[in-house]
């Protein structure tokens, strides 16, 4: 009772006055990323900044952990928010330890690679390191019911890859084109990031295939299996302190904006984001 009413006490002294425990700041990365709709809030450097921020800016912390539980999204937040990981982490100084929940795949395996260490569940789904598009083709549809789609632009490409057009095999040539670089980038990143650790042979690692946390580890996707409370402990100590750094408010209480669908935005466009949400997590089963 006594050593339970001791470690209350110093829990509440500020950390500079703690001494023999470790402290770790926790940053929860959860979502698809890039996707917004008003109920669900995607991540997007927009809205992880501030808080990453704050996370690597606690002096007193030995790393920066952070937990990512997503199924990929948009390349362009991804990388933006590794970027910013690696940044904060080389000015302040600090290791990064991911700790992958469910999934961490496509996008969510990209930001994991800004981690100095990646662990994972054995069931967890990690990989994916590759890129997707898809659509929907409605041009026999509104046929069928009698509908004239009119549209005017200035210049020949403006339309491409209209859901409400028949298919042109230029468009998609162009657009795997597009993928194609995005592909080399994400691989680049990975290699760089991985290095020497990567095992089997790239065109397995490299195809959008995705494993299981265990056979990850096998790849060297991943450096281990283990939680985050159990790994902290045993890498910085039992009294280790480990404190989620949670999103910014606004004085309502909610949290705080990032960039995403605005409040007016259409109903059908939130739906549109929301199917779209739902089969990227529906890819690996969740």
């Amino acid at each position: 009772m006594a050593q339970t009413f001791l470690q209350r006490l110093t829990n509440l002294l500020p950390l500079r006055f703690r001494r023999g425990a470790a402290f770790v700041p926790v940053v929860r990365l959860t979502g698809v990323i890039g996707y917004t709709t008003p109920l669900s809030p995607g991540i997007t450097l927009a809205t992880v900044s501030k808080t990453l921020e704050r996370a690597f800016s606690i002096k007193p912390a030995k790393a920066v952990a952070l937990i990512i539980n997503s199924p990929g999204g948009s390349a362009v937040q991804s990388h933006l928010i590794h970027q910013r990981i690696r940044q904060l982490a080389d000015e302040n100084k600090k290791k990064v330890l991911v700790f992958v929940e469910d999934v961490a795949a496509s996008g969510g395996y990209m930001i994991a690679t800004a981690a100095d260490e990646i662990f994972v569940d054995s069931s967890s789904i990690v990989g994916s390191i590759g890129v997707i598009s898809a659509s929907f083709g409605f041009d026999k549809l509104i046929k069928k019911i009698g509908v004239d789609r009119r549209v005017y632009t200035a210049g020949e490409k403006k339309m491409m890859l209209d859901p409400f057009q028949p298919e042109k095999e230029d468009d998609i040539e162009r657009l795997k084109a597009v993928q194609k670089d995005i592909h080399a980038l994400f691989i680049s990143l990975v290699k760089e990031r991985r290095g020497k650790k990567l095992k089997g042979p790239e065109k397995k690692l490299f195809s959008g295939e995705f494993w299981t946390g265990a056979e990850a580890e096998k790849l060297g996707l991943v450096d281990g299996l283990g939680d985050l409370r159990g790994t902290l402990r045993s890498r910085f100590g039992k009294n280790v302190i480990i404190r989620l750094i949670a999103p910014p408010t606004s004085w309502l209480g909610r949290r705080a904006p990032g960039i995403g669908v605005e409040a007016n935005a259409d109903w059908a466009a939130r739906l549109i984001t929301a199917i779209e949400a739902r089969f990227l997590w529906s890819r690996y089963g969740l």
